[in-house]
């Protein structure tokens, strides 16, 4: 995003959900070190000995064996250990960790994309260790949902998210008071009611639920696929199909 933004891959998740997930495995502390263009022409070593000698007081370096960083991506574990040997810290490289699902590839942020456009969230699921989740607020929408019966939570996630193809999901959403409701979720550009959607939307139907939701953040978690985005002959044939929809997720969150 700094260096190349035409070419920059969205985002898995954002800053604040990397600092839960750093959080919840029990870390004392985590540093931010803000990448920029000065930073991205900086010597390896000099990035390195500023942030890991001078600033952390490093005694150990873990990173996975194939880490590069620096201008260039120049540095690697050996420079590291390099380093390590003159400033008295030790480097510990880790093996990527590989998939367990059969292909003979390493777990990896282009393999969970991959898993993500072909609406396979329970794989990316497995890949992340946690089910995919998407952030953003409850914003307004055409309210043709609570017409047809099913109000829908309109999730106005930043296009920089990664999310999963267009379909319906079963899944969780979480408000801000640290509740968790069951929902149904279509990620498309509904085409029942549109010909030519210039972008795909993001809704959740909570089940057993009516209150009021505009304006609040939103956790919204893809739990598993139930079928593809498809346009219906009639309002009739759409409602019938959102039953059967909130049916399934039902049975989906059961277990």
């Amino acid at each position: 995003s700094v260096v190349r933004p035409e070419s920059a891959p969205q985002l898995l998740t954002d800053l604040d959900q990397k600092l839960e997930l750093l959080a919840a495995t029990g870390v004392d502390a985590t540093v931010v070190v803000r990448f920029d263009e000065e930073q991205s022409r900086e010597d390896p070593l000099d990035f390195a000995q500023r942030v890991l000698v001078d600033c952390l007081a490093t005694s150990m370096v873990v990173v996975g064996d194939d880490f590069h960083f620096g201008r260039d991506r120049r540095g690697n574990v050996g420079t590291l250990r390099e380093l390590g040997v003159r400033e008295g810290f030790e480097v510990q490289p880790l093996s990527l960790v590989q998939r367990s699902d059969g292909p003979d590839e390493p777990i990896s942020s282009t393999a969970i994309r991959r898993a993500l456009a072909g609406g396979q969230v329970e794989l990316a699921a497995s890949m992340l260790g946690h089910p995919f989740e998407a952030r953003g607020v409850v914003v307004q929408g055409d309210q043709r949902g609570r017409q047809l019966g099913f109000p829908t939570a309109n999730v106005h996630v930043p296009n920089v998210i990664c999310l999963p193809a267009d379909g319906v999901y079963a899944g969780w959403y979480f408000r801000p008071d640290g509740s968790r409701h069951q929902c149904a979720i279509n990620r498309g550009r509904r085409p029942t009611f549109f010909d030519h959607a210039d972008h795909s939307v993001l809704e959740a139907h909570l089940l057993d639920f009516d209150d009021d939701l505009y304006g609040e953040p939103a956790r919204v978690q893809f739990q598993s696929y139930l079928r593809s985005e498809r346009k219906f002959d009639g309002i009739d044939a759409l409602i019938s199909q959102l039953k059967n929809d909130v049916d399934h997720a039902r049975t989906a969150l059961a277990g």
